[in-house]
């Protein structure tokens, strides 16, 4: 860059960025972004176009809050510390950030004269058809059958005001089910509300039919209303749970902690929802799911790998989810994903994955639904760890979240 026409001044190359001159001056000291020249009389600087592009990275990093010597680890350092720093201080902001929301909700339940604190009604309004698509997601994995009758909250579904949101959550120990929903209009104090999965469905039915649905909570009584226009429905007394959640909510597993408690996920498998779904349905006992070659890295993960030494009644939440990888003696020339077990042929899909390569298996009772809930043409499989449970998503629908448990191997292999 010796021609001067090919370098920008301090205040083209600024706006350019979305920076000031003071803070490249700032960076240039602290040598985070030299300049590509400084005139020896006048002490001008001067910025290559080429250096934009670190330039717009830079300003990103520190709008996220990542102190200066993080940033050079992520502009600098090797891809593996990058990561590391990136994650780490993803992890702080969760923290810090629920941290802060249990500080003004506490602020807020004790403040005099709060409406919506202090035996008055929460209203959260959202759309009807929004609403019941939300609860046709999340029910299916509360828990039915022998679960319910052994922990009678799981076959329940939580309804949570807090901050804005109303969030739905059902989980019944081998999945979870979230959706967030803003509502257009907020009012009053956090509740947690929880209302019987048959219950929840059925106002599932009658939602779809409204253009908007306003749900109204009471501070000091069992029951929640929902109202549109002139027409009104009420749960039952005694499913749901007033101010602070009450015991029933209370008991409710505390899904915060295990979402804020997720790793990244080392494995990343991107695939054809439908496809997935129909090569999994119709299968009895454990279905595994077998990653090898292209993008996986090292080409293992062998087909059929998993089926051996699983039992399929061994999933509880909680319990370490194996992972097992398995060498293959050529990798195919792209990444595929084998469906196999299950009393079925197994079945080869084409994904995008992101990892090495690995064998997995899962219960169907518990994948399937978690499929069929998505929305879209794909779904991204999360697979963080061994001891972690499996995150799908939906490209589509960010504010919708399932996690499910894998199969948990038996123990009798080597």
């Amino acid at each position: 860059m010796d021609d001067s026409g090919d370098l920008l001044s301090i205040g083209t190359f600024a706006r350019r960025v979305g920076l000031t001159p003071s803070a490249l001056r700032f960076y240039d000291d602290c040598g985070v972004l030299r300049p590509a020249r400084v005139d020896g009389v006048t002490g001008y600087r001067r910025y290559g176009a080429a250096q934009a592009a670190r330039a717009v990275r830079l300003r990103q990093l520190r709008e996220a809050g990542l102190p200066l010597v993080d940033v050079a680890v992520v502009l600098d350092g090797p891809e593996d510390a990058a990561h590391g720093v990136l994650r780490a201080h993803l992890e702080r902001m969760r923290r810090h950030e629920a941290e802060a929301r249990a500080v003004v909700e506490r602020l807020l339940s004790e403040a005099p004269g709060d409406a919506g604190y202090h035996g008055g009604w929460v209203r959260a309004r959202v759309g009807g058809a929004e609403l019941a698509s939300a609860v046709r997601q999340v029910a299916p994995a509360a828990a039915t059958g022998k679960a319910r009758e052994r922990h009678p909250v799981l076959g329940q579904v939580l309804l949570e005001l807090s901050a804005g949101e109303l969030r739905l959550v059902a989980t019944d120990r081998y999945r979870l089910a979230v959706r967030v929903l803003r509502p257009t209009q907020f009012a009053g104090g956090p509740r947690r509300v929880l209302i019987d999965g048959e219950a929840a469905r059925s106002l599932a039915q009658w939602a779809v039919r409204q253009r908007t649905v306003e749900l109204e909570c009471a501070g000091d009584e069992a029951r929640i209303r929902l109202r549109s226009g002139a027409e009104e429905r009420e749960v039952p007394a005694g499913r749901a749970a007033g101010r602070g959640g009450g015991a029933e909510a209370a008991a409710f597993p505390d899904y915060r902690l295990m979402l804020e408690g997720l790793e990244a996920g080392r494995h990343r498998l991107i695939v054809d929802r439908e496809a997935l779904r129909e090569a999994v349905a119709g299968r009895a006992g454990a279905v595994s799911l077998s990653v090898a070659g292209g993008g996986t890295g090292d080409g293992e993960g062998a087909e059929g790998g998993c089926d051996k030494g699983l039992d399929s009644r061994e999933t509880a939440l909680g319990a370490a989810a194996e992972v097992s990888r398995e060498t293959a003696p050529r990798a195919p020339a792209e990444p595929t994903l084998t469906v196999s077990g299950g009393g079925r042929e197994p079945v080869r899909l084409r994904l995008i994955a992101e990892g090495p390569g690995l064998c997995i298996a899962f219960d169907p009772a518990v994948l399937l639904p978690a499929l069929e809930a998505g929305v879209g043409p794909d779904v991204l499989l999360e697979i963080a760890s061994v001891e972690g449970p499996v995150v799908v998503r939906s490209a589509d629908q960010g504010s919708f979240t399932t996690l499910v448990m894998p199969v948990r191997r038996s123990g009798t292999e080597d």
